[in-house]
């Protein structure tokens, strides 16, 4: 009932940035929490960075500093922005949100997930 739709992702060089975006759209009551994770070929999805309605955030320890997750209630809309790209950031980028429906219940959805290559 809960889609999300991202955008954003795409080919940089090292050193450069992209901001991904997530929109929610459907029967949402509330967004409990928003974030990002990723995957690269042959390792495990990781958590990139989350955030609470309340804007309550947490980074994995690899992207502190360099990446700001951010979001507009109002818009049902979570922002990546990532600075200071390296090679291993590399990885398809899935937006995830947590939440409850306005039928009752809570959703947990996931994006189709975007593309991050940071290559030279």
């Amino acid at each position: 009932q809960v889609q999300l739709v991202e955008s954003g992702g795409g080919l940089v060089q090292p050193g450069g940035s992209l901001r991904l975006s997530c929109a929610a759209s459907g029967s949402i009551f509330n967004i409990y929490i928003m974030g990002w994770y990723r995957q690269a070929p042959g390792k495990q999805r990781e958590l990139v960075a989350a955030i609470t309605s309340g804007g309550s955030t947490n980074y994995a320890d690899s992207v502190k500093g360099r990446f700001t997750i951010s979001r507009d209630n109002a818009k049902k809309t979570v922002y990546l922005q990532m600075n200071s790209l390296k090679p291993e950031d590399t990885a398809v980028y899935y937006c995830n949100a947590r939440g409850r429906l306005l039928s009752k219940g809570d959703f947990d959805s996931w994006g189709q997930g975007t593309q991050v290559t940071v290559s030279s």
